[in-house]
């Protein structure tokens, strides 16, 4: 069953570079320390484009995790997609979306994904999975925009 989530973040920050920071590499493994997340192959520093991949290796719910992305959609400085092309989802995809309001810049996080639990893991993906990506995406944001989170 396929998991929907969405987190929105604002921030004075300009659109154009949140918009670079968010597709940082070196941003990103800062932002997940308490995982541990390296970029460990494909574009292991700086900022990642159209068509390229990074392989993440981490730990999450003290399991060894790895992961690839790749970015298959970007319109800078307003939209950028990336999804796993191998790794623990039976399917992941993360739409990033910049904007502008009148207090600034709009950085809205759509996620999706299907875990590899079967029928009987909808609850596991609902009700651990979703929380847990969602708070995993809420503190990488808040790290982002300048407001680092403790421990």
């Amino acid at each position: 069953m396929t998991v929907y989530l969405e987190c929105t973040t604002r921030t004075a920050m300009p659109q154009a570079q949140l918009f670079d920071l968010a597709r940082n590499i070196d941003a990103h493994r800062a932002s997940m320390a308490r995982s541990r997340e390296e970029a460990i192959a494909g574009v292991t520093s700086g900022l990642i484009s159209l068509g390229e991949e990074v392989t993440w290796r981490a730990r999450h719910f003290g399991v060894p995790l790895t992961m690839t992305s790749r970015i298959t959609q970007m319109e800078w400085p307003d939209r950028f997609v990336d999804e796993q092309s191998k790794g623990p989802f039976r399917r992941f995809r993360h739409v990033h979306e910049f904007s502008h309001d009148a207090a600034g810049t709009v950085m809205i996080d759509r996620i999706e994904f299907d875990a590899p639990f079967g029928p009987l893991g909808v609850l596991v993906e609902k009700l651990v999975l979703a929380r847990y990506l969602r708070q995993l995406i809420e503190s990488r944001n808040r790290h982002l925009v300048g407001h680092p989170v403790d421990g």
